[in-house]
């Protein structure tokens, strides 16, 4: 019952309240406060909420007395008060609609000359948008890597589970092999489908999807940070082009096995 009365728009102390009174003829304020459980230092102000909005009203007498308006009267009031506010809001929300349609209309019709790229610099949306390119991804995926990584090799999912749907080319620095972690991290691409190159250096991260899209990695040539700070462009021509250098990288690039024996099996027979 409470909970149905403060619903309707009544406090928590209101609805108590106006329950209590309901089962006397009249009370005092004293009486009320008791019955209701409310603090004696609130009632007042309680009841006097409950003359206003029509849910009880006073007997003059030597102790003023609060009654209980019958509570059909007493709700069918509170939901015309309702009505009327809502009213006011319906006029009010045409009224603020018919202000900024214009606006808005206007708005549509206006492109920023460089929407078409992205900057993004927080790891994890940077994670998140390459996560949502390779979901989108329709033909072909073409990938630099090079440190630092925004997820490493060996902890990717999303990318296996695309070099085994997709046609996906990476090239990665020589480093790869500098652990064995991520050395079976690139070994497990490649099993998934991958074709992978091996170089001593690339210029930059860069992602190629379907000759489209292009993600690629800018370093601040004055601060030489290390943070990744990545830049996504929607750009056909743009990525045609770097393609273009992207094929030629990959054709000097070593092959897994090439890199492998050149960089892990010296050190493994001098050990």
């Amino acid at each position: 019952m409470i909970g149905q009365l403060t619903k309707l728009g009544l406090t928590s102390y209101e609805a108590k309240t106006y329950v209590a009174l309901t089962r006397r003829g009249s009370s005092t304020a004293a009486e009320v406060a008791r019955l209701a459980g409310v603090p004696r230092q609130r009632i007042y102000d309680v009841l006097a909420s409950l003359v206003e909005k029509g849910f009880a009203s006073t007997r003059p007498g030597t102790v003023v007395k609060y009654v209980a308006t019958p509570p059909k009267q007493a709700l069918d009031s509170l939901l015309t008060t309702h009505r009327q506010e809502l009213s006011e809001l319906e006029r009010s929300a045409e009224q603020i609609a018919s202000e900024l349609t214009p606006a808005y209309e206007s708005g549509q019709g206006h492109t920023d000359p460089l929407d078409y790229i992205e900057v993004l610099r927080d790891r994890r949306a940077i994670n998140t948008r390459f996560a949502e390119l390779q979901a989108g991804i329709k033909h072909e995926i073409l990938v630099f890597t090079k440190p630092p990584y925004a997820t490493p090799v060996q902890s990717e999912v999303k990318g296996v589970e695309v070099a085994q749907t997709h046609r996906a080319r990476s090239v990665y620095e020589f480093s790869i092999f500098d652990t064995p972690r991520s050395i079976e991290g690139v070994r497990r691409f490649i099993e998934a489908g991958e074709e992978a190159r091996f170089v001593d250096e690339l210029p930059l991260k860069l992602v190629i999807i379907d000759e489209t899209i292009v993600m690629f990695g800018m370093e601040d040539p004055v601060a030489g940070t290390a943070d990744l700070t990545l830049v996504v462009i929607e750009h056909p021509a743009l990525a045609s082009v770097l393609k273009i250098a992207f094929d030629a990288v990959w054709d000097r690039g070593l092959t897994f096995d090439e890199a492998h024996d050149r960089l892990v099996l010296p050190h493994a027979q001098t050990a």
